[in-house]
């Protein structure tokens, strides 16, 4: 052991050493003197006296924690600490999906982008069209946007993010309240935007696939001016598809401008605007137990079964905003941020979908045929706006041997909602033959008045990132959050209500930076979210805390390795056993490890594997025990085939069950790609769930059940200059 050892410390010093030698600076050789040159006095013929050149310097490019990265490696994030801090000095589970990462997989939604993270469950209520149901470590955890929060409601005030408009995703698990304020153990999904780049590029490309999926897709940046003083990007999407449920389709259209002003290189402020149109429906049916994963005498329902009305239901979202991303440098050891953003969402919701409650997992209108199901009609139209600005100063400085990075800030966000609501239980509205379906004409109930609801939420927050005896690291923060949530019209007993919330939020990880590129830490953070009323009742708020236990391995620059214990507890989880009735939970429970590698193996092999047990509460759902993923990406350049790659994936979930609900069988599905690519042009075909499995991906202790995606073909051709 002791020789391999003192191997391996060979091997690695060897390598430190060539790197050090690659960025010290370069000396150009002189110039050789012309021929016909007189020989200077006391100087053999043929050698000149010329003067000596400048040195010129070569530098590496340092990677930017908002920037592109070539490849699935990122070494830098600001997500956990707001800071830009390299991940092998982040106390706290980080995954960070690149660009290129998305890409490969053909992500088309951020459900798909986080099919491979460690710790993830991207399809918790599996085939969605309305939202990314994504539940980490038990919880769901909150989108953000360039740091700021996207929504405080879930799917029925919210626009799903198109991922062609980022430039990379960083995933937190765990409690974030130290630094973001009111949210859940499951920590938080920050999407990083595309911005402004100082070299003019650009990409234009096509999409067919599956379901009538056509897509025209535009990336157009570079400088305005010569100086490079102004830059801007405009990005577009329009899409018109169907999905996988018949009478669900999959339209947008988006538009994307951004400019940044750069006047100096201590300040740069970038301008983002964005305005997305989605038209679509539900493709979640709420289907029984009986006929998914549990027998009928009919059969099993088919996955693209819909049983709403063609010509009522929708979930159609308008969403625009407005913002900016501000930071000025004093000096590099002070330095002055401020990200504000104005967000403006409209969603028309209406769904007819079936009544598996009434008779929890059965056919309570047709108990013997098991073909007829009842129905509720549900439909919500949202209004909302939602301004939020979070400002930080960031200081260098140290106190004798320690040394601080040190980040005090203030956040602030107001969300208003003007919402109307209709509803209609199974015992009125028409039943539907699941399995020959007749969609009659519907008179479907009339909208209420719209309820009005306010939340505000201000807090302050102090963190300070020491570094002492060199390899030793400290993260410690301390947060104070004041909420008010009040609501026109809905609140207890239909009358106005208004509640106030204050908390105070701490973390504090400690992490050693040992030889050999191995950092062994310690970690401990807490959640708070003041939680809305539902209907006529009023709900304490959803408090958390998690211990994590973990190693960051980066023993070479193209191999990470994360390995995590953490023990979650979330107390006052809100759950709906039936449509309309809520319970608030006591403590739950969730524990269990994590393992991420995330490796490079030559320049033509790029993996990214992940290992997640889960040992959860029984009150918990959507959640199985393990889960497993393996990716591989290989360039086919060592065969002496030029631009060609190939690609595949395999991910992996056990069985599980939700209280008295029937087992979700385990399963494994593959996914597949393979593009070319050249100077300019590239060319993918990439093909989820390979083999077409047909797959329950999640059924709840109330009676209703989920399918899973089928087999989704997505053919890509880009022009990139």
């Amino acid at each position: 052991m002791a020789a391999i050892a003192l191997g391996v410390m060979a091997a690695l010093s060897s390598l430190a050493a060539h790197a050090q030698q690659e960025q010290a600076p370069v000396a150009a050789p002189a110039a050789s003197a012309a021929a016909s040159a007189p020989a200077a006095a006391g100087v053999p013929s043929g050698i000149v006296n010329s003067p000596a050149l400048p040195t010129i310097t070569v530098k590496a490019r340092s990677e930017s924690p908002t920037g592109p990265v070539n490849g699935y490696k990122a070494r830098r994030a600001t997500t956990a600490t707001k800071t830009d801090t390299p991940l092998k000095d982040t106390p706290l589970s980080v995954t960070v999906l690149t660009r290129d990462l998305i890409v490969d997989q053909g992500a088309t939604n951020i459900q798909d982008a986080l099919n491979y993270a460690a710790g993830v469950r991207p399809d918790a209520y599996g085939l969605d069209s309305r939202t990314d149901s994504i539940r980490v470590r038990g919880g769901y955890p909150d989108e953000y946007l360039d740091g700021l929060r996207k929504n405080f409601d879930w799917y029925t005030s919210n626009a799903r993010t198109e991922p062609f408009t980022l430039e990379r995703i960083e995933l937190l698990r765990g409690p974030a309240a130290m630094l973001y304020g009111q949210g859940t153990v499951g920590g938080v999904i920050n999407m990083v935007s595309k911005r402004p780049q100082a070299e003019a590029q650009g990409e234009i490309g096509v999409q067919l696939g599956t379901w009538n999926r056509k897509q025209v897709q535009a990336d157009v940046t570079g400088p305005l001016t010569a100086s490079g003083e102004w830059l801007y990007r405009l990005i577009a999407v329009g899409r018109d598809a169907d999905t996988q449920v018949d009478h669900v389709r999959d339209d947008r259209a988006l538009i994307a401008p951004s400019l940044t002003w750069k006047p100096s290189a201590a300040t740069a402020l970038t301008l983002q605007l964005l305005s997305q149109r989605d038209r679509t429906g539900s493709t979640s049916q709420f289907f029984p137990w009986a006929g998914t994963v549990a027998p009928n005498p009919n059969g099993q329902i088919p996955t693209h079964r819909f049983i709403g009305d063609p010509d009522w239901d929708r979930y159609d979202t308008d969403r625009d905003f407005i913002g900016y991303l501000f930071e000025h440098k004093f000096s590099e050891a002070l330095m002055l941020r401020q990200n504000l953003r104005y967000t403006k969402t409209d969603v028309d919701y209406r769904s007819l979908y079936g009544d598996s409650f009434s008779t929890p997992g059965g056919w309570d209108a047709d108990p013997v045929g098991q073909r007829l199901l009842g129905r509720y009609a549900y439909g919500n139209i949202n209004r909302t706006k939602l301004f939020t600005v979070d400002q930080n100063l960031f200081a260098k400085f140290a106190t004798g041997p320690v040394q601080h990075e040190l980040l005090a800030g203030l956040d602030a966000a107001h969300y208003k909602k003007s919402s109307s609501s209709a509803f209609e239980d199974s015992s009125t509205v028409p039943l539907i033959d699941v399995y020959n379906p007749v969609y009659p004409a519907y008179t479907p109930p009339a909208f209420g008045p719209a309820a009005k609801s306010t939340q505000t939420q201000v807090g302050l927050y102090l963190q300070d990132q020491l570094r002492f005896a060199r390899d030793w690291l400290v993260t410690f923060g301390l947060r104070h959050d004041r909420a008010r949530n009040v609501t026109e019209g809905g609140g207890v007993g239909g009358v106005d209500d208004a509640q106030n919330h204050k908390a105070t939020t701490k973390r504090v990880g400690l992490l050693y930076s040992a030889p050999l590129g191995v950092s062994p830490y310690v970690s401990y953070s807490e959640s708070f979210t003041p939680q809305a009323n539902r209907g006529s009742t009023t709900f304490k708020p959803l408090t958390g805390k998690q211990w994590e236990v973990g190693v960051k391995a980066e023993p070479t620059d193209k191999l990470k390795l994360n390995v995590a214990a953490f023990d979650v507890r979330e107390v006052n989880q809100i759950q709906e056993p039936t449509p309309g009735t809520f319970n608030q939970l006591g403590e739950i429970k969730a524990t269990g490890f994590e393992v991420d590698l995330t490796a490079a193996f030559s320049r033509s092999f790029d993996l990214i594997a992940s290992y997640t047990y889960t040992d959860l509460d029984v009150k918990l759902e959507q959640m199985p025990r393990n889960q497993a993923n393996v990716r591989g990406k290989w360039k086919l350049t060592t065969l002496g085939v030029d631009g060609l790659s190939l690609g595949a994936g395999v991910r992996y979930l056990s069985d599980y069950r939700d209280g008295a609900a029937p087992t979700v069988p385990s399963l494994a599905l593959l996914d597949a790609m393979i593009a070319w690519e050249s100077t300019h042009w590239r060319a993918a075909l990439n093909v989820s769930n390979l083999t077409d499995k047909v797959y329950v991906a999640s059924c709840g202790n109330r009676g209703d059940c989920w399918y899973g995606a089928r087999r989704n073909v997505v053919g890509t051709v880009s022009y990139r200059w």
